[in-house]
């Protein structure tokens, strides 16, 4: 199954004779994730393809390795936006937690704000939320429970923290 489009460069179908084994490739660095392994290796033959002048010019070697040096680095960056900490709610913005020698009505008071609060975001809000704060997901694990793309979820996720926040800021 080759995806070169019909007006592809020379390049593009040297490129795609290393699709296989890039993909094998990338699939390590993306801890066995098949599909975000395929994502990565279409950006790479995508790059390729605009690249396509420059590529010309260099051997079949010199291709080879500059796929895989396009592609780890494509890997990379992806992991590093899995694990950027997302921005949330400072333990400053939420009400002070009941003490055990604290009274019980405190409690009581603070999880119906949190319930309250909750009650009042949107079902895709919430879910992002328990998926990433809860069910401790990473973005993209998330992204591919709820089937929405990575991005979604990140701006689901702000978004849902925002209104928590500006929910204890007026309680």
């Amino acid at each position: 199954m080759s995806h070169v489009p019909p007006d592809a460069g020379p390049a593009a179908p040297v490129a795609e004779r290393h699709r296989a084994r890039l993909l094998r490739y990338v699939t390590r660095y993306s801890s066995g994730d098949r599909h975000r392994a395929e994502d990565i290796v279409q950006e790479t033959m995508l790059r390729a393809w605009l690249t396509t002048d420059e590529l010309d010019q260099h051997g079949d070697q010199r291709l080879q390795a500059w796929l895989f040096r396009v592609a780890r680095n494509l890997a990379i960056d992806a992991h590093r936006r899995d694990r950027a900490i997302p921005v949330g709610i400072s333990p400053d913005d939420l009400p002070h937690p009941a003490h055990a020698t604290g009274d019980i009505a405190d409690l009581v008071v603070e999880r119906h704000m949190v319930h309250g609060a909750m009650a009042r975001l949107t079902p895709e809000h919430r879910e992002v939320l328990f998926h990433i704060h809860l069910d401790d997901c990473t973005r993209a694990e998330a992204a591919r429970v709820l089937g929405v793309p990575p991005g979604t979820v990140k701006s689901r996720n702000h978004y849902a923290l925002e209104a928590l926040r500006r929910e204890f800021r007026t309680a």
